[in-house]
């Protein structure tokens, strides 16, 4: 290498060393020398998000009478942080608020607590959110009391009040529907970490009913203002800002007229029970399209104001909606109710004997009552029926009929010692009709009433068999009776067997089978279609705010009914004799438009907080015109009496509204759809104008 080369080597390798020294120079100064600098700039400025609520979309019946809207309001919040500051940690304070606004100091204490807070006393209303964010305190605040707050900080520290959107009901049609709405709240921590969705600390969201389910269409997109603090949380600047979008329109199968009418039927049902000196502590009532399963009414007993959630609930209304002796309004009977379907059940039961290979129009014999070992059956009549036809047992709804029947098939199937491969036709083609299963309707918390086949059986006894083996040092001192340790002794050795008991009384809707009203109404709509069983929707479309249809709901269905035209033919037969012959001719016998149905009523064990025996559940399960079925009408009344005298009175009133009925005269100009079936277009919404069509 020459000379000149070395001189080149040893000039890049002086300059190498140069910027390595000055960079290791840089890295001290900014991380070392000027590190404190930095950091303190880093906590200077942060960025913080200024979010505004976009109007969330209206929820509308099939007209497109809104049935919930957003509506200008004034909310006060209460911020913690101000709170935890003060010597008293803000009791004071928020007794001059509780004063301002016209709540109990308690109330307002409750409101402004995390739910994980209160450990001890009454917590319904606490608040579900994080301390991070402002708590509302009241959505229905006048504008004399927010001008007090605002014009008075010092007065009202940490106290504020901002317009915003508030979730209204103005139930223009004298509909009140809370059960199928359901209601909206403020984000909780848990929503807050949900990666899957991007929600700010005081968005408003689906809670319950159409409300949940469909919120992501409803919710629509916040503004949100980001901007620059320092320290002191004074803004230096802004960073980025987007504007809210409304969220779209709900358009759903709902008459709002018709929804009304279902809620004065079924509350004056429950009253007629309770005038007969039945209980009747609460029910539901269903109005269904039998061509589409769209649900056109659905009500549930007892209700509650769905406005009270905007308003701010009180510890006693928070309480009384889920207290028993209020009847538990937040529950929704219609789609969360269980109850024995009773001799409604009886249409099943037809298509399983058919199946069974039972000629439907032989005569069958119908004592007064019927022993299968030593336990006796009676009919809910005490007089002896004689030989009929099946058709008529339907009618007249003979139970001894079915207790034989249930007792036969089970023999067949090998009784104590079933067979390998048991026919099991009535839990079979209960499970085909969709018994046990919900139905799909799109509503949360849908419950899936109860299907006691042989396989729930067996799992029923393995989670109950300690229970059953420790009966006298486990159970109530009331339950310690001679019968009830018997069967628990029983239980004990081999609860998971089908015995003739349980197959005698599912035969006819009894012992351990439940359903819901909406599994009935979807029973009975399939009967009525021909054997089609559709998903319950309540829903219909989804419109933006201009009024363009962004989705529809097309019908779907789920099943269909195992059985031959002519076994719903005869069907058909024996469920219109019910309402000419039967026993609801009472109430239907000279009516001028074609009904068809069954009544049921059903046997409750147990007994009230009172110490009271439950009254009997009273079902009227039904379609109309028999001979052009259009709906299907459901009505139960828990611990109403017989369905006859409670439940069926209730679906004529329902009947009535429907087709115009005024005593024994039609006039198709008064009915709810005058033009025989609930409307087929996408209605236009508008809710500026809702109160001139209010009905």
């Amino acid at each position: 290498m020459s000379q000149r080369s070395r001189l080149n080597l040893v000039v890049v390798q002086v300059l190498v060393l140069s910027l390595m020294l000055a960079m290791l120079g840089r890295l001290f100064y900014l991380q070392v020398a000027a590190g404190l600098k930095y950091q303190n700039a880093a906590v200077n400025i942060t960025s913080r998000d200024i979010v505004t609520p976009a109007v969330r979309g209206a929820i509308v019946d099939d007209t497109g009478l809104p049935m919930v809207m957003d509506r200008p309001g004034m909310v006060i919040t209460v911020d913690r942080s101000a709170l935890a500051k003060m010597p008293d940690k803000g009791q004071a304070l928020l007794k001059r608020v509780a004063t301002l606004i016209g709540i109990k100091y308690s109330d307002l204490y409750v409101r402004t607590r995390l739910c994980g807070e209160i450990t001890s006393g009454p917590k319904a209303g606490c608040w579900n959110g994080t301390l991070y964010q402002p708590i509302p305190v009241t959505k229905e605040a006048t504008q004399a009391q927010a001008l007090k707050i605002l014009e008075n900080p010092d007065t009202y520290p940490g106290v504020t009040a901002i317009p915003v959107p508030i979730r209204s009901y103005p139930s223009l049609a004298g509909e009140n529907v809370a059960h199928v709405l359901g209601y909206v709240g403020s984000v909780t921590s848990a929503d807050l970490l949900n990666t899957s969705k991007k929600y700010y600390q005081n968005e408003t969201i689906g809670k319950t009913g159409l409300e949940y389910q469909y919120d992501k269409y409803l919710q629509g997109s916040p503004g949100v203002k980001t901007v620059i603090v320092d320290r002191t949380e004074n803004i230096t600047s802004t960073s980025t800002t987007t504007q809210p979008v409304a969220g779209n329109n709900l358009v759903t199968n709902i008459n709002a007229k018709l929804q009304a009418v279902a809620e004065k039927a079924l509350a004056s049902s429950v009253m007629s029970a309770r005038a007969q000196g039945y209980r009747g502590d609460s029910g539901a009532a269903i109005v269904m399209d039998v061509h589409t399963g769209a649900v056109l009414a659905m009500a549930s007993y007892p209700t509650y104001d769905p406005n009270i959630w905007q308003k701010g609930l009180t510890t006693a209304q928070a309480t009384a909606l889920f207290s028993e002796a209020d009847g538990v309004p937040a529950l929704s009977r219609a789609i969360d109710g269980t109850y024995a379907p009773a001799s409604a059940f009886k249409a099943l039961s037809v298509v399983a004997a058919s199946h069974a290979g039972y000629n439907l129009n032989s005569n069958f014999a119908c004592p007064y009552s019927i022993k299968f070992g030593n336990q006796t059956f009676h009919n809910d009549d005490t007089k002896v029926q004689g030989t009929m036809s099946l058709q008529t047992a339907i009618a007249v709804s003979c139970d001894t009929i079915w207790y034989q029947i249930g007792y036969d098939q089970w023999v067949k199937d090998g009784g104590l010692r079933p067979n390998n491969n048991p026919n099991d036709f009535f839990f079979k083609n209960a499970s085909l009709f969709g018994v046990g299963k919900p139905t799909g309707i799109d509503l949360p918390s849908e419950a899936s009433g109860r299907l006691p086949d042989r396989a729930w059986k067996l799992a029923y006894y393995k989670a109950n068999k300690n229970f059953y083996c420790n009966y006298a040092t486990r159970a109530k001192p009331s339950d310690l009776t001679p019968y009830l340790i018997a069967i628990a002794k029983e239980d004990c050795t081999d609860g998971y067997i089908v015995r003739a008991g349980d197959a005698i009384n599912f035969a006819i809707g009894q012992g351990d089978v439940l359903m819901t009203p909406i599994q009935m109404t979807d029973m009975y709509a399939a009967v009525a279609n021909g054997g089609t069983l559709y998903k319950p929707e309540v829903a219909r479309a989804v419109v933006n705010p201009d009024g363009t249809v962004l989705q529809e709901f097309a019908p779907q269905v789920t099943g269909k009914i195992p059985s031959t035209s002519s076994t719903l033919d005869f069907l058909h037969a024996a469920l219109r004799q019910v309402a000419v012959s039967g026993t609801a001719a009472g109430v239907f016998g000279n009516y001028p438009i074609q009904v068809s149905g069954k009544t049921g009523t059903g046997q409750v064990q147990g007994r009230n907080a009172n110490g009271s025996a439950k009254d009997p559940t009273s079902w009227f399960a039904s379609y109309a015109p028999s001979n052009k079925p259009e709906y299907a009408v459901v009505m139960m009344v828990s611990q109403g009496g017989y369905g006859a005298g409670t439940s069926a009175v209730g679906v004529k009133d329902i009947y009535n509204a429907l087709f115009g009925v005024t005593g024994n005269t039609v006039d198709p100009a008064k009915a709810i759809f005058p033009a025989g079936a609930p409307p087929k277009s996408i209605p236009v919404i508008d809710t500026k104008n809702a109160k001139l069509k209010t009905p």
